[in-house]
């Protein structure tokens, strides 16, 4: 029976030993330092790749060739053939020679031939001034894309960091881990030894056997979702998903003054407000765009086209060939007094879109407000959670190795020892887990004040 149990934990936690050699061969790789990090996904990421074509498309829209200030210039051609027979009768008509009926005239096969071609240009000198802020809405959209892009890279970095971060996590969990399984050996040897020489019970043996067991799974899954969030970091990158690589773990917080002096500007420069004020420019465009249907248009016009027609024989006349060049030039004035009130109606709305735009602004102002206000006071809580953290595994470490000591000794028991090391096991991940949480907090503050994409990581 006591073999039976000897064997069976043995068994199963050399199976376990084995996985775990696996899945750290598998995690072995090279450093991918944050800036890395964040110039593959600039180049990389499939949403920052959409968000620059717009930007593209966005630019096109507001070039010249778009602007309607350009006259248009067209051209058309043409050619025609036809073959005709004819036969032309004379009534009542003699031969003056002979006095006999005159005969009819048959012609066959009369070929006719026209060809023509023609160039027109038309310019609009004045549209009631509806291009000029067309033009310029085109440019301002521009802006606006390009500050939709910035919103797009800065959720995307701010994700990347998500995920960096959480690697930087487990990978210092999987080093608090792997050490305290290797003390949970230790012990296991230890209680062996002290069974051989009567000084412990097997129940102790067991007991430490199974907690080998427990750090070893806590081990195992850990690695294992450290494989799963490194998957999910390749995909931000647009990498490989089994690509390999380690993370840099330090952390440096920006200073106080430094972040003062963000949160000061932060109307100014915060995307969300940056794109409302986008769009009432362009809602002010929208107004004046419609407002010129109420003034007249003025434009010029100019052709210049050639004919010319081959014209077969006939009964009476002979087959000819004329050509003909025409140039032609006006000033066109086009005046739209009433179209129905489409204008009035289109004047109205863009007017009544303009206030909207208005409204939004303010309700944006006060969240984002809002938003800045939760997001340092998160900042400034997790900070302090870290703090905190820092100085309870101070006091864990100090009692684990008094514990550990007094272990040794006989003078506690297997199960306050192992109480002492999982108690500095969760202080130890719990300060991993603050800090990584405070540095995020940190972000999301920086991306509210528009500098995430202006510090150096």
């Amino acid at each position: 029976m006591n073999s039976n149990l000897n064997c069976k934990p043995n068994y199963f936690i050399l199976t376990l030993q084995l996985l775990l050699l696996f899945i750290s061969g598998q995690m072995y790789s090279q450093k991918l330092t944050k800036n890395e990090a964040i110039r593959l996904t600039l180049e990389n990421n499939f949403g920052i790749l959409v968000a620059t074509n717009n930007i593209e498309i966005a630019k096109n829209n507001k070039h010249l060739l778009n602007s309607g200030y350009l006259p248009s210039l067209t051209t058309n051609a043409g050619a025609e053939y036809q073959s005709a027979t004819s036969n032309t009768g004379f009534q009542g008509a003699v031969n003056p020679d002979t006095g006999e009926p005159r005969p009819d005239i048959r012609i066959e096969g009369a070929e006719t031939q026209r060809y023509n071609a023609s160039l027109s240009l038309d310019y609009t000198l004045f549209d009631g001034l509806g291009r000029y802020y067309n033009y310029r809405r085109l440019k301002e959209q521009y802006n606006l894309t390009g500050l939709q892009a910035r919103e797009t890279i800065e959720n995307t970095i701010l994700q990347l960091f998500t995920v960096y971060y959480e690697i930087a996590r487990l990978s210092e969990n999987i080093g608090i881990l792997d050490k305290q399984l290797r003390i949970s050996r230790e012990r296991v040897l230890r209680s062996n030894y002290q069974f051989e020489y009567g000084q412990n019970t097997k129940l102790n043996v067991l007991n430490a056997q199974v907690d080998v067991a427990n750090d070893s799974i806590n081990l195992l899954n850990t690695k294992q979702q450290l494989i799963n969030t490194k998957r999910d970091l390749n995909v931000i990158l647009a990498n490989d998903l089994e690509e390999r690589f380690e993370v840099d773990t330090i952390i440096n917080f920006i200073p106080k003054l430094m972040l003062d002096q963000y949160l000061e500007k932060s109307n100014e420069n915060n995307v969300t407000l940056l794109q409302n004020e986008s769009n009432i420019r362009i809602s002010e465009y929208d107004i004046k765009v419609n407002k010129s249907g109420y003034l007249p248009t003025v434009g010029l016009t100019g052709s210049y086209g050639w004919n010319e027609n081959r014209n077969p024989p006939s009964a009476f006349f002979p087959g000819n060939v004329a050509d003909t060049y025409t140039l032609r030039g006006g000033v066109t004035l086009t005046w739209n007094l009433f179209d129905g009130g489409s204008t009035i109606t289109r004047v109205k709305n863009s007017k009544i879109a303009l206030d909207n735009q208005e409204i939004t602004k303010n309700q944006v102002i006060k969240e984002v407000e809002r938003d800045i206000a939760n997001a340092l006071g998160n900042y400034q809580n997790r900070l302090e959670v870290y703090k905190i953290q820092q100085q309870n595994v101070i006091t864990n470490e100090n009692n684990f190795e008094r514990s550990q000591e007094r272990f040794k000794l006989g003078q506690i028991t297997s199960i306050e020892f192992r109480q002492a090391q999982i108690n500095l096991i969760s202080a130890q991940t719990n300060k991993n887990l603050a800090k990584y949480d405070a540095k995020i907090a940190e972000l999301q503050l920086l991306q509210l004040t528009g500098q995430l994409l202006n510090i150096d990581f």
